[in-house]
């Protein structure tokens, strides 16, 4: 596996940013959410390490649960069509508050077939709180409650996010060079 410095060619959100950000979102979201329960949903595996970020300063009474959804194929860069719940939740959610925690929202076709299928569990409410929007590649509308930052149409990875289901765990986003990025084989 290739060495993420070798094509890296910025890092876009350091992690102080990227706290801070974070905090900020719990802020909102607990004074949103005041005197209710709410249910945090976890669009797996890229959400993970925002959501946990983002329990810590959600002070409402929250409960989690996980959705792990495919739509891109291995190693594709781009929307297949083809949405897949490989895991769906344990929890039920008519009458909660529920708030979708994703990772990016891209052309948007992945959450609108996520947030169709479950507003027919008949949830109280349903929002969404994703932390990267690419807004300028949005193919289907979608509404985005709670965003942590717009981005330009830029590869990223870190911070939950992967290459290739590599470097999840770097505490910041960085933008892929992918004329240097070699695929493994």
């Amino acid at each position: 596996m290739q060495d993420y410095h070798e094509f890296m060619s910025e890092i876009l959100i350091d992690e102080p940013t990227l706290q801070q950000r974070v905090k900020e979102l719990g802020a909102k979201i607990n004074h949103d959410y005041a005197g209710e329960e709410l249910l945090l949903i976890c669009i797996l595996r890229g959400a993970l390490p925002f959501l946990v970020d983002l329990m810590r300063h959600v002070t409402v009474p929250n409960a989690i649960d996980c959705m792990a959804i495919s739509s891109y194929g291995a190693g594709a860069r781009s929307f297949t069509g083809n949405v897949r719940v490989n895991l769906d939740l344990q929890t039920n959610i008519e009458g909660r508050h529920v708030l979708l925690v994703e990772d990016i929202v891209d052309s948007g076709h992945t959450i609108a077939h996520v947030l169709e299928m479950l507003n027919t569990r008949r949830p109280k409410s349903l929002k969404v709180c994703a932390l990267l929007d690419k807004a300028s590649r949005r193919e289907v509308v979608v509404p985005i409650d709670y965003r942590g930052f717009a981005i330009d149409n830029k590869f990223v990875f870190g911070y939950g996010l992967d290459i290739d289901e590599y470097y999840r765990n770097l505490p910041f986003i960085a933008v892929v060079d992918l004329s240097k990025y070699q695929q493994p084989n």
